[in-house]
C-alpha cells in the first residue's frame, strides 16, 4: 500500500499527530519493544515526544532470537532511544508452557507484570504497547490473546488509538528514514511450535539454530515450524522459486538443527500459519 498521494498523506499526517498526542497523554512512560516495525515506530515517535520520560523494553527469554535482539538494540542505539533488557520467565508457567490457543495471553502477561514492577521502580505512569489498529480486526484478534492480557493490565496501544494500519506504520517509519520500514514480520520462536507440543528451551533453541542456517542462505523471509521430528520449512513467495531449487541445502541445515524429517512448504509464508490448527481450541475465552 502506498500512501505518497497528497490526500492520503494528508490523512496519514493527521494520525501521526494523533500519535503524538496520545504519547504526549501519557506523561511518562515504559514502551514494550521487539525490534519489528510497529514497536520501533512507537519507540522511536514516543523519543521524540517524551525524551527522557519514556524507556523502551526489551523482554529478553529464549523465545527471543538472538539475532532479532542484537538488531533490536542496534536500532535503539543508533537512534539514541533508551533501552533497558528484562529477563522474562514465560517458559517456566506451565499454563504458557502446554502451548494451547492461550500460549500469547501468558507470554503478554509476564511481559507486562515485569514491566509494571519496572515501571514502579523506575518511577515511570504507564506502560504502551505496539498494536495497531489492523490487530483489531475481529479475524485477527481471535488469534492474538496477548490483547486481552494488555486491556487486562491497562497497557496503552498508541499506534491503535491513533487508528493506524501496519501499512501505515510502514509509511511513518519510511517517511521518517528508518531503516526497518520494510523489515519482514516477525514473531517469538514459540509462534513455530505446533500447539499442543509442549514449549520447551531445546526446540526453540532448535527452531533459532535451523532459522539461523536459512538466513545464512540469503533467505530474508522464513519459518521453520515445529512439528515434532518435522520440520515445515516456509519463506516468503517472492523466494520460494529459488528455495524450491537449492532444496538439498535447506534440508541440510535444517536437519543439522535435529529434525529427522524436511518439508518445504510451497504455499510459502503465511502470518499465524500454525493458526490453521487451531479448530476446537479455545483461545480468547478460558481454558
Amino acid at each position: 500500500m502506498e500512501l505518497s498521494a497528497t490526500g492520503a498523506w494528508a490523512g496519514l499526517e493527521s494520525k501521526r499527530l494523533r500519535l503524538e498526542s496520545e504519547l504526549a497523554g501519557l506523561g511518562s512512560a515504559l514502551i514494550a519493544y521487539s525490534g519489528g516495525t510497529d514497536s520501533a515506530v512507537l519507540a522511536f515517535v514516543a523519543h521524540r515526544v517524551l525524551g527522557e520520560r519514556m524507556l523502551a523494553v526489551i523482554a529478553d527469554s529464549a523465545s527471543l532470537p538472538r539475532r532479532e535482539l542484537a538488531a533490536a538494540l542496534k536500532f535503539a542505539e543508533l537512534h539514541g532511544i533508551p533501552v533497558k533488557v528484562l529477563q522474562t520467565a514465560e517458559l517456566d508457567d506451565p499454563e504458557y508452557a502446554k502451548n494451547n490457543g492461550r500460549r500469547c495471553f501468558h507470554c503478554k502477561d509476564e511481559l507486562f507484570t515485569r514491566m509494571e514492577e519496572a515501571r514502579g521502580e523506575l518511577g515511570f505512569e504507564a506502560l504502551a504497547y505496539g498494536m495497531n489498529a489492523d490487530d483489531r480486526a475481529p479475524e485477527v484478534a481471535a488469534f492474538r490473546p496477548g490483547q486481552l492480557a494488555a486491556v487486562e493490565r491497562g497497557v496503552a496501544a498508541p499506534l491503535a488509538a491513533a487508528g493506524l494500519t501496519k501499512a501505515e506504520v510502514r509509511e511513518l517509519a519510511r517517511r521518517d528514514g528508518l531503516e526497518l520500514a520494510e523489515k519482514p514480520a516477525s514473531a517469538c520462536l514459540s509462534s513455530r511450535i505446533a500447539y499442543g507440543m509442549p514449549v520447551t528451551a531445546k526446540k526453540l533453541m532448535q527452531v533459532e539454530q535451523a532459522e539461523d542456517g536459512l538466513h545464512d542462505l540469503g533467505f530474508a523471509q522464513v519459518r521453520v515450524r515445529h512439528h515434532g521430528e518435522l520440520a515445515r520449512v516456509e519463506v516468503g513467495l517472492e523466494e520460494l522459486a529459488r528455495a524450491l531449487t537449492v532444496e538439498a541445502e535447506i534440508v541440510r541445515v535444517v536437519m543439522a538443527a535435529g529434525f529427522v524429517e524436511v518439508e518445504v512448504d510451497r504455499r510459502g509464508y503465511r502470518s499465524g500459519s500454525m493458526n490453521e490448527g487451531l479448530v476446537g481450541i479455545a483461545v480468547a475465552g478460558k481454558g
